[in-house]
């Protein structure tokens, strides 16, 4: 199993011969509005531009998976996007509550079900996040993280958006994953707290997990403050940077 990080929560997930698109922020650099606005340095987004090679590495995608994508989560579907996946007619897995939304965008659109299910040629199983609590989490389209289990590959927890909740922690326990990817950024807006994990939550879940822990929503969006720099010397002052990746945008990693 192969994982390129695209940027923030984009990547492609390499499983047998299929080439699978996570979440697929495809804006140039600047092209979205800030998420941040009580601050003296307002930026727009994304912060970055997609990674050189970018082109070539979605000319092999066969496949997409959202984790959610309504309430205005253009971090994880945005125009440039939706549009990619409408041009090349790319089959995209959702739960069946974005379905109708993403089928009005023109997708190829193929649900998923509460509860394991056959996916591609192995199988699936949502596991609900929560994006963020109090008025700010009322808010927020919380969707859902996947749990894959495919022939011949490492088994593979996408978490999706969400704080390290009691139902991550059983997935990361119980299910035993051998590769998880959680987000790691600490998003949060001017008002309320956290909507995502942050560095000490990221350092939580991997040393529940008994496998290798993959970081991202990293250094692309305004409301994320936590860094590469500073997550991996928290890690390596937890001792777990053996464990804790932190790819740069771009960067492939292998799993076997």
């Amino acid at each position: 199993m192969k994982i390129r990080q695209i940027r923030n929560a984009t990547m492609i997930v390499e499983l047998g011969d299929k080439r699978i698109l996570v979440d697929p922020m495809l804006a140039p650099k600047g092209a979205i509005p800030a998420l941040k606005y009580a601050t003296f340095s307002r930026r727009r987004n994304p912060l970055v531009e997609l990674p050189d090679g970018s082109p070539a590495w979605l000319n092999e995608v066969t496949h997409c998976l959202i984790t959610h994508c309504q309430k205005g989560h253009f971090d994880h579907l945005d125009r440039a996007g939706s549009r990619w996946l409408r041009e090349r007619g790319i089959p995209v897995f959702c739960m069946t509550g974005d379905a109708d939304f993403l089928r009005s965008k023109g997708l190829n659109v193929q649900p998923l079900q509460s509860g394991t299910q056959s996916f591609l040629e192995g199988e699936i199983t949502p596991v609900p996040c929560v994006h963020g609590r109090g008025i700010v989490g009322s808010m927020m389209a919380h969707g859902f993280g996947y749990l894959i289990r495919y022939p011949q590959e490492p088994s593979l927890y996408i978490a999706g958006d969400t704080l390290l909740t009691a139902e991550v922690k059983r997935c990361l326990t119980e299910q035993q994953p051998q590769v998880s990817v959680i987000p790691a950024g600490g998003a949060r807006f001017d008002i309320g707290g956290d909507i995502i994990m942050g560095q000490e939550e990221a350092l939580e879940a991997a040393r529940l997990s008994q496998g290798v822990v993959v970081a991202n929503h990293l250094e692309a969006l305004d409301h994320c403050p936590v860094t590469r720099q500073s997550l991996t010397l928290a890690a390596r002052r937890a001792g777990i940077l053996e464990r804790l990746h932190i790819p740069q945008d771009g960067e492939e990693l292998c799993f076997s």
